[in-house]
């Protein structure tokens, strides 16, 4: 289950005689390289302790919805910002029916309303319980809006009953986690990107460079990875670890970036150009230029176009940029998808607070050839995945037709 590996998962658990099975669950998950943290319900603690699943996850249990060590009392929110999935392992049918009808009354119930991640739940409870019309209605009203029900499965309970209502064994349940970052929507495809700043050297200790941490390119190469691409991510100068499986080439300036892409380019499918390149290079001093005049000019030259080398060629892969902008956001973003010739512009505010660079969160609008689309603020990983679920999307439909 390599999917796992630095993913952040909550767990939550609900009130009743399943919620024993929640330990290993955690402990299934973080043998397979996640990062846990658990969410219980005040019935579950009368099942099994907090500290339990403290000492099984390494981390605090939540149980509280207004806590006040969290910064703002908002711990749903905290959460639902780290997670990049959330899986309910025991879901009582008192949970079900909650979710399906937005009540909030817990954590555990205000966090899966307020969270985008993906949400999985493992119903158990008494089999009559179960095939309860109420309890059928809940679930297919779930599942319609797109959550994902594992189980149940059928077999004895707790009660002495015999049907469906067990709940899922815990390797099903994390192996069907796993699953959730493996949609295949890209298997067998080549995809070269770029991501962070350039730096464009002055002398041999200063340079000119921007503001990109990195973090969006970052987590776009992440979900091409678990959409199955083989990913070549070209990167600047950061401070961020590489996705799992994706293999780095680590340049510096504008000139490397654009040889690193040229040098790949030919096995590429699909080319995303998330990196913000210096527009504008300058010769470096071999030496430390010393503080001497009050006033130093600078002569700057264009650097080489790495978006533009991709589109030209023939044939080229699947194109796509990004365009950061502090204005006019949607004329800038058209007028660079025809003039480049690009398959694909994705255009996002920066210089906002809590927006685009070095932020964790991000609002995307994304256009093409005949359509657009706006995606409001979330988590970069959260807009990487459904960034690149439309890629694909489109990238299909332009190769079958």
């Amino acid at each position: 289950m390599d999917q796992l590996i630095n993913k952040r998962i909550v767990v939550g658990i609900t009130g009743g005689i399943a919620a024993y099975k929640g330990a290993e669950l955690v402990r299934r998950l973080k043998e397979a390289g996640a990062e846990v943290r658990v969410v219980m319900t005040p019935a579950a603690t009368q099942f099994i302790t907090p500290l339990t699943l403290q000492a099984l996850s390494g981390q605090p249990v939540h149980v509280e919805l207004l806590d006040a060590t969290e910064e703002s009392a908002m711990g749903h929110i905290t959460l639902t910002r780290w997670a990049d999935a959330v899986v309910v392992a025991p879901a009582s049918a008192d949970f079900m029916a909650k979710l399906a009808h937005g009540l909030a009354g817990d954590l555990l119930s205000t966090l899966c309303l307020a969270s985008r991640a993906p949400l999985l739940l493992a119903p158990a409870m008494n089999s009559a319980m179960w095939e309860n019309p109420a309890t059928q209605a809940n679930s297919q009203l779930l599942r319609e809006r797109g959550v994902r029900l594992l189980g149940p499965a059928d077999g004895g309970q707790a009660c002495g009953e015999i049907g469906p209502g067990r709940m899922l064994e815990p390797p099903a349940i994390a192996a069907a986690v796993a699953q959730t970052f493996s949609s295949g929507a890209l298997q067998g495809k080549t995809l070269l990107m770029t991501a962070g700043p350039t730096r464009e050297a002055i002398d041999p200790v200063r340079f000119i460079s921007n503001r990109s941490s990195g973090k969006m390119g970052y987590a776009v190469a992440q979900a091409a990875q678990e959409a199955g691409a083989r990913v070549v991510l070209v990167s600047g100068p950061t401070a961020l670890a590489p996705p799992a499986r994706v293999e780095r080439v680590v340049v510096e300036s504008a000139a490397e970036m654009h040889a690193a892409v040229a040098a790949r380019v030919a096995e590429a499918d699909i080319f995303i150009g998330a990196a913000a390149v210096a527009d504008y290079t300058t010769a470096s001093a071999p030496h430390k230029i010393k503080k001497k005049e009050p006033r130093m000019t600078l002569e700057l030259e264009r650097t080489l176009d790495i978006v533009a080398l991709v589109a030209r060629r023939s044939p080229r892969p699947f194109t796509v940029a990004f365009a950061a902008e502090t204005e006019a956001l949607l004329e800038h973003a058209q007028e660079k998808l025809h003039a480049k010739n690009l398959d694909m512009v994705v255009a996002n505010w920066v210089g906002r607070p809590g927006l685009g660079f070095d932020s964790d969160d991000n609002a995307l609008t994304v256009l093409w050839r005949d359509g657009g689309v706006d995606w409001p603020a979330a988590g970069k990983i959260a807009l990487a995945r459904q960034l690149i679920s439309l890629i694909a999307e489109r990238y299909h439909a332009q190769h079958t037709s």
